[in-house]
């Protein structure tokens, strides 16, 4: 046992300090495994911080275990969280439940829980800069420890902090774990039961969206998991609103919001720019191309690429990371989205692109309308292996792109006829 888990030097906020006063709170490497972080003073007061909030929030008691009874293992993960400038900013220990332990029927049921979509977010941005609104963030801390669970579950103590005296016990859960297959469930239904009982409607299409009217002014809210961002034309319903949240829930920041999902979120008087600047630099420094050939366009549109099969093999694992990466930075940059499908249907890699070009984003208008078109467009027989066409979607709410896409057709197209279409 490493001391009294109620025992702990406090940590200063570290976000107004300056990184020679704060590198002393900070630890800035991520441990291997529990046994490294426990020789360092700032991981072991993280770790101290999550035992803390496992006994605020009644999580679990500690039991003789049940005849038969089979706990499920848990782990530590250390995860250093980092600002916009990159810097780290927080050290972060989470104890995550072994969930491939548990049995179906048994340790869950349903697991089930909805997730906003990044095109609910771009709308929700388009709407906010269109009516003037300025959107606000919250993160609920340890969020997933607010859920009850149903289940019977039997977990292991913690590694590192076992009981000297009770070493054959175990903790009977009472709310949810970061891990279990049931604990975002859990979560979501804690958190759509309060805000139904504070007056809110949920949405009947999308259940992460929920809206509060009240004397003329509406508030609406959107669920990403634990981050929420809310928002509404009423500077004190607003107020409001966070003061009731703060008061149930335990949060970890509440401010205007700037970073989300990865995305650098810029709200001004005349609109919103969002983009993914740092995000770029990270996955170009990732896979070492940081180097790489500057270029103006990632691909003209009528080039035709096939399947090289006489080529240099490469690493395969790396080469899924990339798309993997690139296909999460289209979630800003629509100019890139066509060269980045065709690079994962013929293995080739845009490497040059992005170097030249890590600022650019997605620009919402606050004078924009909230008039909804579609625009598609296709090519004929663009691929050269099977001859099938590309089409390429984009949906526009007013003049603010929010959602857009490029595929391959599933069948081969008979006509030579391009066509172009719009719809309201």
């Amino acid at each position: 046992m490493i001391g009294d888990i109620h025992q702990r030097v406090t940590r200063s906020s570290v976000n107004s300090l300056a990184f020679f006063s704060h590198s002393a709170y900070v630890a800035s490497f991520e441990p291997r495994d529990v046994s490294h972080a426990l020789f360092d003073p700032n991981w072991v007061n993280a770790m101290h911080e999550e035992l803390e909030n496992f006994e605020r929030n009644h999580v679990w008691d500690l039991v003789k275990p049940p005849p038969n009874c089979r706990p499920i293992g848990i782990k530590w993960v250390f995860k250093n969280k980092q600002g916009e400038d990159g810097m780290v900013v927080w050290n972060k220990a989470r104890l995550v439940a072994q969930d491939f332990c548990q049995k179906e029927g048994i340790d869950y049921e349903e697991t089930f829980a909805p997730v906003a979509r990044l095109e609910a977010i771009r709308i929700l941005l388009a709407f906010a800069a269109s009516k003037g609104f300025k959107l606000q963030q919250m993160d609920v801390n340890s969020a997933f420890l607010n859920g009850f669970i149903e289940e019977e579950v039997y977990v292991r103590q913690p590694p590192g902090f076992e009981s000297a005296r009770f070493s054959d016990r175990v903790y009977k859960l009472r709310k949810a774990l970061y891990g279990l297959k049931q604990a975002p469930r859990a979560w979501y239904a804690r958190l759509k039961s309060f805000l139904l009982k504070s007056g809110f409607v949920m949405g009947s299409v999308d259940k992460t969206l929920f809206l509060l009217s009240r004397g003329g002014d509406t508030l609406i809210v959107r669920i990403y998991v634990d981050d929420i961002i809310f928002g509404g034309s009423s500077h004190a319903l607003v107020s409001s609103f966070a003061k009731q949240m703060s008061r149930e829930f335990e949060m970890s920041l509440i401010g205007e919001l700037q970073f989300f999902l990865g995305l650098q979120i810029k709200q001004g008087l005349e609109g919103t720019f969002v983009h993914q600047a740092k995000y770029t630099r990270d996955i170009l420094k990732k896979f070492n191309m940081g180097d790489s050939k500057p270029m103006t366009t990632p691909i003209s549109t009528n080039t035709a690429l096939d399947a090289d099969e006489d080529g240099e093999a490469v690493d395969q694992k790396e080469f899924r990371g990339m798309i993997g990466s690139l296909l999460y930075l289209t979630a800003t940059r629509p100019n890139i989205q066509f060269v980045v499908c065709l690079c994962a249907r013929y293995q080739a890699s845009p490497r040059t692109y992005l170097k030249f070009t890590p600022e650019l984003g997605l620009w919402y208008s606050s004078g924009s309308s909230l008039s909804l078109r579609g625009f598609s467009d296709a090519d004929h027989a663009g691929c050269q292996i099977d001859r099938k066409s590309t089409s390429g979607t984009c949906q526009l709410l007013g003049t603010s792109l929010v959602s857009w896409s490029s595929h391959k057709q599933a069948s081969v197209s008979l006509s030579t006829t391009k066509r172009v279409h719009s719809c309201r």
